[in-house]
């Protein structure tokens, strides 16, 4: 299995989904704006967006969007219970993976971290952010993790908040946004990736 990413990018999610598994992969670094990987080779035969994460599974398919990759992930190892076997909140699982991503990654943090975005479009993107981290606001009063335990979800709303800093939101703003981030931050499959990324990205910078 290989997982083809890029340092502090969404694909981050699932590294901490394998690393909370205990799951050997091959992890090939890709650069997203040249759209090739270490060894010059081009990424688009492999992602024909030239996005991450890419996951070449096993039996040689590639599969795309953290959508579906996450939940593979969760199935593919289901000793790590990374995602529940009840129906019910199965569905509130794919709720929250789509949540995090229309809602959060694409509606809000894609504008704020594009160096091209107009400021218009950025603050338009920080009145989105407002709502939607007021709706974790709530939710996290009665809650620990998104669901009843950590799940796949948490891989990605983890990875995504880490954006928030860099994208000139303060999540002292939503305090039990803020808590539940830094509980994240100490769980170990957390901490391992996101320091061995944070160390691949100082490289490339």
């Amino acid at each position: 299995m290989k997982l083809y990413f890029s340092p502090l990018a969404c694909s981050l999610a699932t590294r901490i989904a394998l690393y909370e598994a205990g799951a050997r992969a091959d992890y090939i670094q890709v650069d997203t704006k040249s759209k090739k990987l270490q060894d010059g080779a081009d990424f688009y035969p492999v992602s024909a967006l030239g996005q991450v994460p890419v996951l070449h599974t096993d039996d040689g398919y590639l599969l795309t969007e953290n959508t579906a990759i996450l939940p593979y992930v969760a199935d593919l190892f289901p000793q790590a219970q990374l995602a529940p076997t009840d129906r019910l909140q199965r569905a509130k699982m794919q709720q929250w993976l789509g949540f995090i991503s229309t809602e959060l990654h694409k509606a809000v943090f894609v504008p704020l971290l594009d160096p091209h975005a107009a400021e218009p479009v950025k603050a338009y993107a920080r009145d989105k952010a407002d709502l939607r981290l007021g709706h974790l606001q709530e939710h996290f009063a009665s809650h620990e993790f998104l669901l009843d335990r950590f799940s796949v979800a948490d891989a990605y709303l983890a990875t995504v908040l880490n954006w928030a800093a860099h994208g000139g939101i303060d999540l002292a703003r939503w305090p039990r946004v803020k808590d539940y981030y830094g509980r994240q931050l100490q769980r170990p499959s957390v901490a391992q990736a996101l320091a061995e990324e944070v160390a691949l990205y100082k490289a490339k910078s």
